[in-house]
């Protein structure tokens, strides 16, 4: 199936914001193909269906535009529901969906090395404890001088 909107213009539209992956009104506009005034009427209209989990204003130089997290852009193709917000909502959906896969499969790599690194620095310290006992064992053993009732000594 060919994408409506290439993967990576959606990525690069989703921002991490307060700790929440969002989208901004203005970039959604744009996607959706209508005036953000449109966009930002239409979830006056219905504010109700964004909660502060949804949806949040911020300020950018003086605008206030809105923040939508993936929740909140789903919600907006109940409220937009022209045939292009449905595609391009759609598409986003998959874009956070891929997102969290390829954050997931980072986890997992990080999680994976950071079991390597304690195996290894297990590792380190039976290393040094071969090599210390290899040394011990290089070591000549010290000759014990026994003293005979003459005042002669004897290698013993």
């Amino acid at each position: 199936m060919k994408e409506l909107i290439p993967v990576e213009i959606l990525e690069r539209k989703i921002y991490l914001i307060r700790g929440h992956r969002v989208m901004l009104s203005m970039h959604l506009a744009e996607l959706y193909g209508i005036e953000t005034r449109a966009l930002n009427q239409a979830v006056k209209r219905n504010s109700q269906r964004f909660p502060e989990d949804f949806m949040f204003q911020i300020d950018v130089g003086g605008s206030l535009p809105y923040a939508f997290t993936e929740q909140g852009v789903a919600m907006l193709s109940s409220v937009l529901n022209s045939e292009q917000a449905i595609k391009i909502n759609i598409a986003i959906m998959r874009t956070f969906v891929k997102l969290r896969e390829m954050l997931s499969s980072s986890k997992e790599l990080a999680y994976n090395l950071r079991l390597l690194e304690k195996r290894i620095e297990k590792h380190d310290g039976e290393i040094k404890a071969i090599f210390s006992a290899i040394r011990q064992l290089m070591t000549p053993p010290e000759t014990k001088k026994v003293i005979t009732g003459f005042g002669r000594e004897k290698d013993g």
